[in-house]
């Protein structure tokens, strides 16, 4: 080989391995979450919204929708309109514009059912045979509600949030000791995700009324869920049957989220910082269990709860590495689990149903709030 031939192949492979350089800079250019949640929040509208009825559909899938006996439920649940209602406030706490809250709120009133023994909303739209009322479902809309008059001083949230507390206390009677039942229909449990999200409305309206009768509920379902469903590892088991007292130990992130972020409010509420070490240690255990790995170990909702209460603990332990596990996970469900659609798909590689891109849509605009106020290592 003569020495040109040599230098021409040693410019030739400089070059190449600058511009594969530059293609590798490109393809792990980092997206702004910001623009992932607009990406979503489009997609959303595009695939599950229905502009004839005025709701959402419950799946992109019609095959996937609900037959319940003669009939068939295509719109959503109302667990689905809760993630989109959380949604809607984390997306106006970055455009104050946005008008997405009372919009949703409107879809949602076809849910209300003002039976006694308190009033409250329909896990189904009531003019299409209605099913059954569900304190969780209840309880996030009282957060929600809460959340945005916190955020707004707007009276008709604080409202709405006192009406959802009437109808979650309706669930609480003496039973095992204490806590609020899952579903009104049915005595047969109480469980962690109708106990932590009751705490956190009774905490809610607590710093918003400064009426302690609120605060003295919110300590009495927060004691009886750590005494019965905190597991030794500072998770929480899934619910407590009221026939034997037996225990469902599955654990979901969701659950040990509400438990989490009222350990936060009451620290915040009482000074006492036996709470915050109780937060900590909660957040401590959680960490490697649903965010050691790479992916997220439950569905995309569940995880948007304990992503709040690692948000509101920031506050108080300046340590990101909760804020930074979670983002592995979502940064590995951003390059793998979207589909040509711009929505999600589940661990078994179909699209998800509207509860969980609700969820998704929060956890993105809340990692757009972060990035725009705290340092984020390199995705």
């Amino acid at each position: 080989m003569t020495i040109n031939k040599a230098l021409s192949l040693l410019a030739f492979f400089a070059v190449s391995a600058t511009l594969l350089s530059a293609q590798n800079k490109v393809e792990t250019k980092a997206v702004s979450y910001k623009e992932e949640m607009q990406s979503l929040q489009a997609a959303i509208q595009k695939n599950f919204y229905d502009k004839a009825s005025g709701y959402y559909f419950v799946d992109v899938d019609p095959a996937k929708r609900e037959k319940k006996g003669d009939y068939l439920r295509e719109y959503t649940y109302l667990w689905s309109l809760c993630a989109m209602f959380q949604a809607a406030n984390e997306i106006e706490k970055l455009d104050r514009s946005a008008h997405l809250m009372d919009p949703m709120l409107k879809i949602m009133n076809d849910y209300y059912d003002p039976a006694p023994p308190k009033a409250g909303y329909s896990d189904y739209i009531m003019k299409l045979k209605p099913g059954e009322r569900y304190y969780d479902d209840n309880e996030w809309i009282g957060i929600t509600a809460l959340d945005a008059y916190a955020r707004t001083k707007k009276k008709s949230y604080l409202e709405l949030g006192k009406t959802m507390y009437e109808f979650i206390m309706s669930g609480y009677d003496s039973a095992l000791g204490g806590g609020i039942y899952w579903k009104e229909t049915s005595k047969s449990s109480k469980n962690t995700c109708s106990n932590g999200p009751g705490a956190l409305v009774a905490l809610q309206l607590y710093q918003a009324t400064k009426d302690k009768a609120y605060l003295d509920s919110a300590l009495k379902i927060y004691n009886w869920t750590n005494e019965k469903l905190q597991a030794p590892s500072k998770l929480y088991y899934d619910n407590i049957r009221t026939r034997d007292g037996g225990i469902s130990k599955s654990t979901l992130s969701y659950n040990t989220g509400t438990m989490l972020e009222s350990a936060v409010y009451l620290y915040e509420r009482t000074g006492d910082k036996t709470y915050l070490q109780q937060a900590d240690a909660i957040a401590d255990s959680s960490l490697p269990y649903f965010y050691g790995g790479e992916a997220f170990r439950d569905g995309y909702w569940f995880n948007a709860v304990l992503l709040r209460g690692y948000q509101h603990l920031l506050k108080h332990n300046k340590d990101m590495k909760y804020i930074l596990g979670f983002k592995k996970c979502l940064d590995n469900a951003l390059r793998i689990s979207k589909s040509d659609a711009g929505l999600f798909k589940d661990r078994g590689g179909r699209v998800s149903n509207l509860v969980e891109h609700g969820g998704m849509l929060e956890i993105l605009a809340r990692y757009a709030w972060i990035e725009s106020h705290y340092k984020l290592a390199e995705k």
